[in-house]
């Protein structure tokens, strides 16, 4: 066990506190390190210094700032499996999908790379006579980000990156319950020669946040995380006069219609359901099979029931355990809930064990049929693995269904008739579409664009959305009169 340190001021720093939060292994419930709740001091610490190296971080050359990108991916690479390793054992994730988790980070840092072209503004010449206006695309200041632990990597590499790259400075804190990662991805960036402060990393929890949300020196704020916690931030970021993005909740449904390739469908489904337990915003939690598509349920179920979760070095494991005993107890409470309320229990995943690992935090795969709207099982985010299927006899039918949810993450539809998709991605009030790819989720050139409930904010994460959220727009008319190039006695120096 380790106490992990605060990055202030370019220091690898122990906290002075006397409170800290256990951080688990999942897998065991084992405690595998200390995290600290940082004190009030070091909070002013943080901001204090990230404001000072704002003044100097902002006048380096776009370009030279490109160029740490270049290296912290080429950084990040090198450490890829390194990585993936500290994030499966305190995650708890198989390997694969801690793999997965770094490469989508990865991705965005390179993104962040291309920065230079991002950061250009407009110009309009003779926009009156002998006037031109044009346009700086210029950094805020002090940022911060509040990350979750289902993505300890990819999720922190959403933000600071890209901040950072368009000449902000950047105060991170990660998720109290997986800590470890965030911190190697703090020392490779030092090491890829990014200067000493314009990244610092605090730790804790609601008190910790309340200061980055009320400091005046911070500028904006990005957060990823529950439906209440998402929406507290945003209030509570915007009344303290902050630029806020701010990811919550979903509720993603697949919808499938009877012409659609069947074993496309159940491969997708198992894999978009209970891949990482479950525990991603993305997940696929409701399956909206179209008329004849039910029958399709069984053959779900049978493999569903073939999947099993095991220890992040298990290869035969399709995913690992939920982060932690009180999550286990809440899917386990909402499964109890939609038996009661009269869904149809098709495989229950409480009680579930695995050999060597008693004390881990497992829900086996568990699926319902017969899911209605007003059901708990429906309404809520159980952020586990568990698949609520649901019956309705049109297209027309599932798109009134997706559409009346208060949720707009992610949505996606199998079918081989190009018309249907085409009637489902223009009706669809959801931010992200697959057709035929159960998990809609974009590479970095385009933007992470959640709808409605999922979402409090303008501009959304990574992308060119992510580029205006991290910068102001400072717009420019300028007139020089042509008299003044008439005689040289008007030039301090005489041009050549």
């Amino acid at each position: 066990m380790k106490n992990v340190p605060l990055y202030l001021g370019g220091e690898f720093v122990q906290s002075q506190t006397q409170d800290w939060i256990d951080v688990t292994n999942p897998a065991t419930n084992e405690v595998i390190a200390r995290v600290p709740c940082t004190t009030d001091d070091e909070m002013r610490r943080a901001i204090d210094h990230a404001g000072e190296v704002f003044k100097s971080w902002k006048e380096v050359p776009v370009s030279e700032r490109a160029r740490v990108m270049m290296r912290y991916q080429g950084l990040l690479k090198e450490h890829h499996d390194e990585i993936a390793e500290i994030l499966s054992q305190e995650t708890g994730k198989t390997f694969e999908d801690a793999k997965g988790d770094v490469w989508r980070g990865i991705e965005v840092v390179e993104h962040a790379a291309n920065v230079p072209s991002l950061m250009m503004g407009e110009t309009v010449e003779n926009v009156a006579r002998e006037i031109d206006t044009y346009s700086y695309i210029q950094p805020l200041g002090v940022c911060a980000g509040i990350t979750p632990f289902n993505f300890p990597a990819m999720i922190p590499l959403w933000m600071f990156p890209l901040a950072i790259a368009c000449g902000n400075t950047f105060i991170l804190k990660p998720s109290e319950q997986d800590p470890l990662t965030p911190m190697r991805l703090a020392e490779l960036f030092e090491e890829a020669g990014a200067p000493k402060g314009v990244l610092q990393v605090v730790h804790g929890g609601k008190d910790q946040v309340d200061v980055l949300l009320t400091d005046p020196a911070i500028k904006a704020v990005s957060f990823v995380g529950s439906v209440p916690v998402g929406r507290y931030i945003y209030e509570t970021g915007t009344r303290n006069m902050k630029r806020v993005q701010s990811f919550a909740g979903a509720k993603n449904h697949m919808v499938v219609l009877p012409d659609a390739d069947k074993q496309q469908v159940i491969n997708a489904l198992v894999g978009a359901s209970v891949g990482a337990a479950g525990q991603r915003c993305m997940a696929i939690s409701v399956a909206v099979f179209v008329g004849e598509a039910q029958d399709w349920i069984p053959d779900v179920k049978q493999a569903l029931a073939d999947v099993r979760p095991g220890a992040w070095n298990d290869k035969g494991a399709s995913y690992g355990p939920v982060i932690s005993p009180q999550a286990k107890a809440r899917i386990e409470n909402l499964i109890g809930q939609g038996e009661a309320e009269g869904a149809t229990l098709l495989l229950d995943g409480r009680g579930c064990t695995v050999t060597d690992l008693p004390d881990g935090n497992w829900v086996g795969p568990t699926l319902f049929s017969g899911v209605k709207p007003d059901m708990a099982i429906y309404k809520e985010e159980v952020f586990g693995p568990v698949l609520a299927c649901m019956e309705v006899d049109t297209l027309g039918d599932a798109i009134d269904l997706v559409n009346n949810s208060p949720y707009g993450n992610g949505t996606s539809l199998f079918t081989n008739s190009g018309g249907a998709a085409r009637r489902y991605q223009h009706e669809i009030e959801v931010g992200q579409v697959g057709i035929n790819i159960p998990i809609p989720v974009p590479l970095p050139f385009f933007s992470f664009t959640g709808w409605k409930g999922s979402f409090y904010g303008d501009q959304h994460a990574y992308g060119k959305q992510a580029v205006r959220f991290y910068t102001e727009t400072k717009t420019i008319t300028a007139r020089w009169f042509s008299s003044d190039a008439s005689t040289e006695t008007n030039f301090s120096i005489r041009m050549r």
